[in-house]
């Protein structure tokens, strides 16, 4: 994956005192170097981007504080129905933007990883201007 200059440093300062997330980042992070090495990725103030083609997914802390693990969000073309998908909402017509909450490294599955992929595989396919 493409990462920045102060990427290493910029993902500590993102989880600090956050030890079970930055553990579960990491995994997620090894598992989208798996289906997507060519992605880079970006550390912003309120989430971890990744693009390829443009951006298909995301990470970032549960809002409370408290909450344990991470939420990954992603786009796809359709709203999947799974029970896994805590919210998702469709931003404009034909993107839905899935919400999935992340406690334990068992849940960076084949399930999930897959919808990851397909988020960038409809990313690169909205990026070459078909539907």
């Amino acid at each position: 994956m493409k990462v920045p200059e102060h990427y290493e440093s910029d993902v500590l300062f993102f989880f600090d005192n956050r030890p079970d997330a930055l553990a579960l980042y990491q995994a997620l992070e090894k598992g989208l170097e798996q289906i997507t090495p060519e992605a880079s990725v970006k550390v912003q103030k309120s989430q971890i981007s990744f693009y390829d083609g443009g951006l298909f997914a995301m990470a970032s802390l549960p809002r409370r504080k408290r909450e344990p693990g991470l939420m990954v969000s992603f786009g796809l073309g359709r709203r999947e129905p799974s029970p896994r998908i805590a919210v998702a909402v469709e931003p404009y017509p034909g993107r839905w933007t899935h919400h999935v909450p992340v406690t334990g490294e068992d849940q960076l599955d084949g399930e999930l990883l897959g919808w990851l992929r397909e988020a960038r595989d409809f990313c690169r396919m909205k990026g070459r201007g078909k539907p």
